[in-house]
């Protein structure tokens, strides 16, 4: 892709544009709430709580981030979630995320919960809920706006899906959206097919993972069966030249984490990642953090990342910006206040972008 035509190759102004990059607004749509539990913060409920972990510190719990592959990453996962017990662990989780997030710049979030990984330990279905629903409302405070998305365990049938959306279904209201994540490998989407169109009866959006481990079907099958409005990773889709065009034609937004493939072994290293070739293709690519505690880090980290490995251009960072407003679920008044508010910030940095993406 062409650089924008100020931009010189020195080292320091590859700096200013990371540094360009890192402080432009932005949303971010593929977070899992569950996976911003610092070892911090889990080594602290767990005293709360009482609750036994196999890991006797912070370093022990930062040393098990070591995965080979998506399960045994989801397997430390779900064990750091034991400690989560009473609204207010999830009120504090959520606010501790939403601090993290205004720091980076973001503006506006979409965030993932899994109720069953709680529920299923006893955990009342409100519990949960009210505590991330409390916290996402503080998140007002520090001038964040957000979303949650409840999202069914794929590696879990379609009848306990049933089950944790008859859950849900008295408290809609609080809840704006329903995903599909968990491990992808044997997994199909097809296998969810009733109760997403049972979600869609309620008036609700949907958006799967798909194209992480799974093949191109996946994504396939998650626009034709789920009817998904974004696709959760992704990143395979350049593996079908047919499904490429469809995603281009229909602005179907791809939520790409990079850190996260990165250290799940979707891609070896950063170098190998497929971000620039997504881009070029002219897919409505975005750059979030997926599980940032255990991957490496939040948004601004998987930004440096990923600058680190390519040297994108100013021009191509504003388009991942406005890409992550065009894929957010609000209205087109707020869409354009904010991407207003992203060429001014970068004409005041000067590089006037108005009119490129």
């Amino acid at each position: 892709m062409r650089r924008h035509a100020s931009e010189g190759a020195g080292t320091t102004r590859e700096k200013s544009v990371v540094e360009l990059a890192c402080g432009m607004p932005k949303a971010e749509l593929h977070v899992h709430i569950e996976g911003t539990l610092e070892p911090g913060l889990v080594m602290s409920l767990a005293r709360r709580n009482g609750v036994a972990l196999a890991y006797p510190s912070e370093e022990a719990l930062r040393a098990a981030c070591r995965f080979r592959d998506l399960q045994s990453f989801l397997d430390l996962y779900y064990a750091c979630a034991s400690v989560l017990r009473t609204e207010q662990d999830f009120y504090e989780l959520m606010v501790a995320y939403l601090r993290r997030a205004a720091a980076d710049g973001i503006v506006h979030v979409e965030i993932f919960f899994d109720p069953q990984t709680h529920t299923a330990r006893g955990i009342a279905f409100e519990t949960v809920l009210r505590g991330l629903r409390r916290g996402l409302e503080a998140g007002r405070i520090l001038g964040l706006s957000g979303r949650l998305i409840m999202c069914f365990l794929r590696h879990l049938s379609q009848a306990e899906a049933f089950a944790a959306l008859a859950q849900a279904e008295p408290h809609l209201e609080a809840i704006d959206g329903f995903g599909l994540d968990s491990s992808e490998r044997g997994h199909p989407p097809s296998q969810f097919a009733e109760v997403f169109a049972r979600v869609r009866s309620l008036g609700r959006p949907v958006v799967a993972h798909a194209g992480e481990e799974g093949p191109p079907a996946y994504i396939w099958e998650a626009l034709d069966l789920l009817k998904a409005r974004r696709i959760d990773h992704g990143v395979r889709a350049l593996e079908d030249p047919a499904l490429v065009r469809r995603l281009v034609a229909s602005r179907i937004p791809l939520t790409v984490c990079p850190l996260s493939n990165v250290r799940l072994r979707v891609f070896p290293e950063m170098t190998a990642h497929n971000l620039p070739a997504l881009l070029r293709a002219g897919l409505c690519v975005t750059i979030n953090s997926d599980d940032p505690a255990y991957f490496g880090g939040y948004l601004n980290d998987n930004i440096r990342a990923v600058a680190g490995a390519f040297h994108l251009s100013a021009a191509e960072w504003y388009v991942l910006a406005r890409n992550s407003f065009e894929a957010a679920w609000v209205d087109e008044a707020q869409r354009e206040a904010w991407t207003r508010s992203l060429d001014e910030y970068f004409a005041r940095q000067g590089y006037p972008m108005a009119g490129r993406a």
